[in-house]
């Protein structure tokens, strides 16, 4: 009898199909896992910010080198009582401009005395308050003034640029002697996004009157919105790619070796 010929390849079902094809179905169910769970932190982060954050646009050079004319501060909604000693705040005192929001750091509080300048710094209750923030080579005033108590339930502000700075100091000869009321307050400032110089320093040099107050959820809200980008991406790009990769191992696999017997 003639030799019989036969030609044996590489099975067909040995997992080549449509499922590993696209990374099998325990990594596609992973993937739709990790872009659903992306798509809620990513969302949840940009309304958990939206609620409690509000853009500004400061409109002068007051609070330079802190925040320059023009930037875009991020403040977190807060109410007056929350206010403490170093806190830059957005506030409203017809008093002081009509019909705008003013953004200035508060140096004291109810119950406080302020003076300055004594070595060229600010005494805020006898104490002298180093101030970092300010231009380098400074003085903390450029005039000095006298000791203002402040009354309970007000705030004394200053600007960080205080040569030019239309703060506490240039309403002295008002009746609340330059302060502004808690409730004026609707944000504390917590970040300069535009052009991007990230959080305000902490204003240390009041912690010898105090405790400060805490950093907002900003980084939280920041870590939740970069997470669920990678986890989005990362999820969608998981398919194609193991779809390519499982193509690429098809086509550089040799059939078996033709036999005759």
């Amino acid at each position: 009898m003639g030799g019989e010929s036969m030609t044996r390849t590489a099975p067909h079902g040995g997992g080549t199909g449509t499922a590993r094809a696209g990374g099998g179905r325990f990594g596609q169910r992973l993937s739709g896992v990790a872009v659903a769970l992306g798509l809620v932190l990513f969302l949840g982060g940009f309304a958990w910010g939206a609620v409690v954050y509000r853009p500004y646009t400061v409109p002068t050079s007051s609070m330079t080198p802190t925040i320059d004319a023009g930037d875009r501060v991020l403040a977190q909604r807060v109410d007056g009582d929350e206010v403490r000693r170093g806190d830059v705040v957005v506030f409203e005192d017809k008093t002081w401009v009509t019909g705008a929001k003013v953004v200035k750091r508060v140096v004291a509080v109810g119950g406080d005395t302020v003076s300055c300048c004594t070595g060229g710094k600010l005494t805020v209750n006898g104490k002298q308050i180093d101030e970092p923030y300010l231009p380098k080579g400074s003085a903390a005033e450029i005039t000095d003034f006298g000791t203002v108590t402040v009354p309970e339930g007000r705030l004394f502000l200053l600007g960080d640029e205080r040569q030019g700075s239309l703060d506490s100091t240039a309403h002295l000869a008002d009746a609340a002697k330059g302060t502004v009321s808690r409730d004026a307050v609707s944000a504390r400032v917590e970040a300069v996004v535009w052009p991007w110089k990230g959080a305000l320093e902490r204003p240390t040099g009041f912690e010898t009157l105090g405790a400060l107050s805490p950093p907002g959820p900003l980084r939280t809200i920041e870590l939740l919105v970069v997470a669920g980008a990678v986890l989005v991406l990362g999820g969608g790009a998981y398919g194609p790619i193991a779809g390519r990769l499982s193509r690429s191992r098809t086509r550089t696999a040799r059939p078996e070796a033709a036999g005759a017997r």
